[in-house]
């Protein structure tokens, strides 16, 4: 059995959340990624108060496949530290569920 999960990172641009979505979708990281409208940031950092408008992702996967899809949207973000949190889905429509397993099953090399 699979623990299958939702992870949430924010983009600076729609061009670049599209980017990384098609990205993870199509190396099988995830099974499908939401690109919701634009939100308003408001967040400290080093030392200072800022804002940023920035796109957020909802990541649909696996706990397998966390690694590597961290890494994915590590190598195409262009922030030093970006959001990237994963949360358990712990109930769901079954079917669905399956769903996102079956997207992100890993292929064995025979």
């Amino acid at each position: 059995m699979f623990q299958a999960i939702l992870v949430v990172t924010n983009v600076p641009s729609a061009e670049l959340a599209s980017a990384i979505a098609t990205c993870l979708v199509e190396q099988g990281l995830a099974a499908c990624v939401n690109i919701l409208p634009a939100v308003q940031s408001v967040y400290r950092w080093q030392g200072k108060v800022e804002q940023a408008v920035e796109i957020p992702l909802l990541i649909k996967t696996t706990e397998t496949r966390y690694g590597e899809l961290q890494a994915a949207i590590r190598a195409l973000h262009p922030y030093d530290i970006p959001e990237i949190i994963a949360i358990n889905i712990d109930a769901g429509l079954p079917a669905y569920l399956n769903w996102i397993g079956a997207e992100t099953v890993k292929a064995l090399n025979v």
